[in-house]
């Protein structure tokens, strides 16, 4: 890895265009490099993530809103071949790619439910998937080239939140995730450095935003939010194969975004990104969700399960106090100073960001499901809310230096809890991170992801459908120019005609 220094220059300043941060992104885009068997294997594995959450949330009402969207933007079969059109997750026909990419990233996202890549900044990576693989489909590129843009994509998102905070200055995680997916849709497609270059500036010049999408009442705009910024850098692309430009440089300009929106004109960052020749792997440092809940919750929804012998009737518990990081504190935590995080007529959202409901739950129920953990009756009991309200966290430095840690073996995102009985007795337990984590007592491999597919499919998909789309996934680096399609999952009638009526919009 070469270790860039970033920070603001004066426009009087002599800065050529080959030292902006979007520059050196475009560089590692168009580098021939091979993908690792390892990055290509945990790229298929994150596909098949993808399909299993957007089947297990594809009647849900946001999710359903997008759908309905994209169906209103059908693309025609061409006459030449070319621009065929991209599918929308569980439906037939083809679709405009931006507006498939909406439609398949809100399904991705609505449950909280696939990757993460938690450092400086917050992500889920694989949220590049839907507009790269709705641009394989519309362009007809290969499963290969499809492989080497997802590791673009991966690459560079995480690298950014590696280096760059942007919830510190309360500025949305999707800011780096516009970058990542221009980049990599510049890799799968072979554009050149330059139109790369402008795809990336314009990207994240349009997907900056404030953190309010995960404050307070969360709305259904979390889940919206990611969508977007595939969508904007689908369209970002398109601009700049046209030959249109972007504000530029877009991260260093004196009116640029860390100047303005980050630490200021006096800050500097450092961004790490691949030398040239150097594979992509950081994929591979990204870890996926057993449970439908914000990251930080997976492991304290483990301890919870671990803890709940021990601790017999909660009804005799007197206070429950989470030792955590600085992050799981002041995001989804009592640090937060959100009253709405305690409230049992919350939305979904709110309570998937509160990690004090989340342990009460798995504290009395011993497991955790994306549908009836969240339940309005399931929040609403009355023992819960007692037990709810007894939660606390407090941030304890030592969790919050391993969060930020370099070293694998020691970076967590777990908790150690102190639950006090009502007779005096105090059980404590900890755990650093998931049991789904890599380092974790039951890491997903490619069985584990397949069935979690099968799991959330089960009465959404038909077993033949399911089995069809796993050989394809599994097949991916083998599939052949205009073959993405099949990377499409469709979802029975009956099932989609359960999801909510919508009312009619302006398309």
């Amino acid at each position: 890895m070469i270790n860039h220094k970033v920070r603001t220059h004066r426009s009087a300043e002599d800065f050529p265009i080959e030292e902006h941060l979007a520059h050196k992104i475009a560089q590692i885009a168009v580098d021939p490099v091979e993908v690792p068997e390892q990055t290509a294997e945990m790229i298929i594995n994150r596909v098949i993530d993808n399909a299993a959450v957007s089947a297990a949330s594809v009647t849900r009402r946001p999710v359903t809103t997008a759908r309905a969207q994209a169906l209103r933007h059908p693309v025609a079969p061409p006459a030449d071949g070319v621009g065929a059109g991209s599918q929308v997750f569980g439906v037939n026909g083809a679709y405009s790619p931006e507006w498939a990419a909406w439609a398949n990233g809100v399904a991705v996202r609505e449950l909280d439910f696939h990757d993460t890549f938690l450092a400086a900044e917050y992500s889920h990576p694989g949220d590049n998937i839907p507009p790269l693989v709705a641009v394989s489909q519309h362009k007809g590129v290969s499963g290969r080239d499809l492989i080497r843009g997802l590791a673009t994509a991966y690459e560079v998102q995480i690298d950014l939140v590696r280096g760059i905070s942007l919830h510190k200055h309360k500025i949305d995680h999707v800011a780096h995730l516009g970058p990542s997916a221009a980049a990599g849709i510049g890799t799968m497609l072979g554009l050149d450095v330059d139109t790369i270059y402008q795809a990336v500036g314009q990207a994240l010049h349009l997907t900056t935003a404030t953190r309010q999408s995960r404050k307070g009442q969360i709305s259904s705009w979390k889940a919206y939010a990611p969508a977007l910024a595939g969508k904007v850098a689908i369209e970002a692309v398109d601009r700049a194969m046209r030959g249109e430009g972007a504000p530029s440089p877009i991260w260093e300009g004196e009116d640029g975004v860390i100047a303005w929106l980050l630490d200021g004109p006096d800050a500097e960052y450092t961004v790490g990104l691949p030398a040239p020749g150097e594979a992509k792997r950081a994929i591979l440092d990204s870890y996926t969700k057993e449970h439908s809940a914000e990251y930080q919750s997976q492991a304290p929804i483990d301890l919870a399960r671990r803890m709940r012998e021990r601790v017999g009737s909660t009804d005799d518990v007197e206070s429950i106090v989470l030792h955590t990081s600085n992050h799981t504190h002041v995001v989804i935590g009592t640090g937060s100073g959100d009253p709405q995080k305690f409230d049992p007529t919350a939305s979904r959202e709110t309570l998937d960001h509160s990690v004090m409901y989340i342990f009460a739950v798995a504290l009395q129920d011993g497991t955790w499901d994306h549908v009836r953990s969240y339940a309005p009756e399931r929040a609403r009991r009355p023992d819960t809310v007692e037990l709810w309200r007894k939660i606390s966290t407090v941030e304890d430095p030592e969790w919050t230096r391993r969060y930020h840690s370099e070293d694998p073996d020691e970076k967590a995102f777990g908790a150690r809890a102190v639950i006090t009985m009502k007779d005096g007795t105090v059980i404590t337990d900890e755990l650093a991170v998931a049991d789904a984590h890599p380092l974790g007592a039951r890491p997903f491999a490619r069985k584990q992801y397949e069935e979690k597919f099968t799991t959330l499919a089960d009465g959404v998909v038909d077993p033949a459908e399911q089995q069809r789309f796993l050989d394809a996934a599994s097949s991916l680096a083998d599939i052949a120019a205009g073959g993405c399609s099949a990377l499409n999952v469709v979802v029975e009638r009956s099932v989609l005609a359960t999801a909510p009526q919508i009312g009619e919009g302006i398309f």
